[in-house]
C-alpha cells in the first residue's frame, strides 16, 4: 500500500510540471490576458496553416492599390502573425499606417525593420524621413541615400560579371539615379524650411540641390528647388530659367492627360505631385509667367477642384494678368478691350468660386479669406451663379490638418 501511494504521489508530481505555466509567455497574465494570448496563437497557426506568407502580402498590396489601407492593414498584420521578422511586411505596414496618419505606429514598424536589416532596403528610411522633422529627418534620408548608392554599386557590379552577352532582366524595383536624386531633393527642402535659421543653411541647400541635379539633371522636382533657393537669393532671372525648364518637363503630360483622360502610368510618372505643382503655380506667379500658371493650375483643377488655394491662385494669376493688359482709358481696340475684360470676368469667377469652396469647407485661413474679398470687391462683387458660376456640392468636409498641410489653405500672396 504505501508503495502505491508513494507511485501516485510521484506521478501527480509530474502532471504538476507539465501544467502550463510552462509557457513563459504568459506567466504574471491574468486569466483574461492568457486566453486572448492562447487564441492568438491558435488563429496564427490556423493562418499559418491555410496561407503562406506571401500569399497575405499579395492580399495586403491588392488592398493598397485599391486604397482600402483598412483591409491592407489586416492581411498584413495576418503575415507578420505568421513571420514577425518578415521585412516586407514591416515596411508596408509602416506606409499603410503612415497613409491612415497614425505616425506613432508608423514609426515602429519602419524603425524595427531598421533594427532587423540596417544596410539594406531604402525605402524604410525614406519613410522615416518624412515622418520626422529637422536634423532627425536628414539623418534618415543621408542613411538611405547610402544605402540606395551601396545598393545601386551591387547592381552595376553584378551587370559587370554577368558581361553584356546575358544582361539581367530589368527589375522596377530596383534603385535609379533618380531615387537618390529625390532624396538629395528631399533633404534640400528640409534646408528651406524646417532648417532654413540653421547657420550655413542656405549653402547647404544649394549643395544638396546641386547633388540632385548630379544624379538626374532632368529631375523636374530638382529643377524646381533650384529655382526657389534662387528666387529666395533674389536671382529672379536665373531661377525664372530653371522654373520654365522644370515646368516643360511635365505640362505637356500634365495637358495630355486632362485632354485625353488618359491613365498611362508613364506619362503620370513624368508629372510632379500635387502640392508641388502648386508651388511651382506661385513661382510662375513670382516670375510674372501668368499664362504658364494658369495652364498649371487648370490641370490641379481637372484632377481635384475641392482645394480652395488652387481657385484662389487662379483668380489671383487672373487678376494679375489683366492688370497687364488694361488699356488706358480712351486706348486701346477693341480686341484688347475683350481680352482684358475676360481675364477680369475669369479672376471674378474663380475668386467667386473660392470663396463659395472656403465657406462650404469651414476653412481656417483668413489671410486668403481677406485678400479674395478685397480683390472681388475691387472687380464688382462676387459673381452671380447666372452669371457662368459652376456649382459645387453641398456636402464638403471641413479642412483637414492634411489638407492644409498640402497647401490647402496656406497664406496667399501679397499683392
Amino acid at each position: 500500500m504505501g508503495g502505491q501511494a508513494k507511485g501516485k504521489k510521484k506521478n501527480k508530481s509530474k502532471r504538476k510540471e507539465n501544467r502550463p505555466n510552462r509557457d513563459p509567455g504568459i506567466v504574471g497574465l491574468t486569466p483574461q490576458e492568457r486566453m486572448r494570448v492562447r487564441m492568438h496563437e491558435k488563429a496564427r497557426k490556423k493562418t499559418a496553416e491555410k496561407y503562406s506568407v506571401q500569399q497575405l502580402l499579395e492580399k495586403t498590396e491588392e488592398y493598397m492599390d485599391s486604397f482600402d489601407f483598412e483591409m491592407a492593414s489586416l492581411f498584413c498584420q495576418r503575415a507578420l502573425d505568421v513571420e514577425a521578422t518578415n521585412l516586407q511586411a514591416l515596411e508596408m505596414l509602416g506606409h499603410i499606417y503612415s497613409e491612415l496618419g497614425d505616425a506613432q505606429k508608423a514609426k515602429g514598424a519602419f524603425q524595427q525593420a531598421v533594427e532587423l536589416s540596417p544596410d539594406e532596403g531604402h525605402s524604410k528610411y525614406m519613410y522615416l524621413g518624412q515622418i520626422h522633422t529637422g536634423q532627425e529627418a536628414v539623418d534618415y534620408y543621408t542613411k538611405g541615400i547610402q544605402v540606395l548608392i551601396s545598393t545601386m554599386d551591387k547592381q552595376a557590379q553584378t551587370t559587370a560579371e554577368v558581361g553584356a552577352a546575358a544582361p539581367p532582366e530589368e527589375n522596377p524595383n530596383l534603385p535609379t539615379t533618380k531615387d537618390i536624386s529625390l532624396a538629395f531633393c528631399s533633404i534640400a527642402e528640409i534646408y528651406l524650411t524646417d532648417l532654413c535659421m540653421e547657420e550655413g543653411a542656405e549653402d547647404k541647400c544649394k549643395e544638396f540641390i546641386e547633388r540632385a541635379l548630379h544624379y538626374h539633371h532632368d529631375n523636374p522636382e530638382a529643377l524646381q528647388l533650384m529655382a526657389n533657393y534662387l528666387f529666395s537669393t533674389e536671382k529672379i532671372q536665373e531661377g525664372k530659367e530653371y522654373l520654365l525648364k522644370s515646368v516643360g518637363l511635365w505640362l505637356p503630360s500634365q495637358k495630355q492627360i486632362a485632354a485625353s483622360f488618359s491613365t498611362e502610368e508613364d506619362a503620370q510618372n513624368d508629372i510632379p505631385p500635387y502640392e508641388s505643382r502648386i508651388t511651382a503655380a506661385k513661382l510662375l506667379i513670382e516670375a510674372l509667367e501668368y499664362e504658364v500658371a494658369l495652364d498649371v493650375l487648370e490641370g490641379l483643377l481637372e484632377e481635384d477642384d475641392e482645394v480652395v488655394q488652387v481657385w484662389y491662385l487662379s483668380g489671383w494669376a487672373s487678376y494679375l494678368q489683366s492688370k497687364t493688359k488694361q488699356p488706358t482709358e480712351g486706348e486701346g481696340t477693341e480686341e484688347e478691350k475683350e481680352e482684358w475684360k475676360a481675364l477680369t470676368d475669369a479672376a471674378r469667377s474663380y475668386l467667386t468660386n473660392a470663396k463659395k469652396l472656403y465657406r462650404k469647407m469651414r476653412c481656417d485661413d483668413q489671410p486668403m479669406l481677406e485678400s479674395i474679398e478685397e480683390v472681388l470687391h475691387e472687380l464688382g462683387g462676387e459673381m452671380e451663379e447666372d452669371e457662368g458660376e459652376p456649382d459645387l456640392e453641398q456636402d464638403y468636409e471641413p479642412c483637414s490638418d492634411d489638407e492644409e498641410e498640402d497647401g490647402g489653405t496656406e497664406a496667399p500672396m501679397e499683392h
